[in-house]
């Protein structure tokens, strides 16, 4: 019985499975967007968002802290190049995003097998999604009424000399 085992095995004994979990969010991290099964990108997404907030993690930190994060998330990925883009760029990108780093988008089904596939991507990498909308301020408006209002003097016609009398 698989009662309370949440994770998709997909097909897969669990070297293969972690293997290519890790290429695959080595490659996510690499390009900033993959394509792949929408089961593969569901289980990749819970792999990889765990990493990415410990990536931000290490930014806030003392240095303890960060070579800790850095050696765990080396431990999952097994890339240099990957890790230090993730806790360079990425981390810096998605600062003070709480959460949601990735986004899965569905294309259809593959022409060879008619499985669906999806396109995986780190949100604040795409700049289709992001250039129409302005950075958000951080601020908050109270509910109540505004603030105090600046009445404007009234202006005052003079009379000119060009009249037709």
């Amino acid at each position: 019985m698989r009662h309370g085992k949440k994770f998709n095995h997909l097909g897969r004994t669990a070297a293969h499975r972690k293997a290519m979990l890790a290429n695959m969010a080595c490659s996510l991290i690499e390009h900033k967007r993959i394509h792949t099964t929408v089961a593969k990108a569901k289980a990749l997404k819970q792999f990889v968002e765990p990493l990415i907030t410990k990536s931000k993690i290490e930014n806030n930190q003392t240095t303890e802290k960060g070579t800790h994060n850095r050696r765990i998330v080396f431990s999952n990925l097994r890339s240099k190049y990957a890790v230090t883009e993730l806790f360079g760029t990425v981390s810096e990108k998605i600062g003070e995003r709480p959460g949601g780093y990735t986004r899965i988008i569905k294309l259809g089904n593959r022409l060879g097998d008619n499985a669906d596939m999806a396109m995986i991507e780190l949100v604040d990498f795409n700049e289709t999604y992001n250039a129409d909308k302005p950075k958000k301020k951080s601020t908050r408006r109270s509910r109540r009424g505004g603030g105090k209002k600046v009445e404007t003097a009234p202006v005052v016609e003079t009379p000119t000399d060009d009249s037709e009398e």
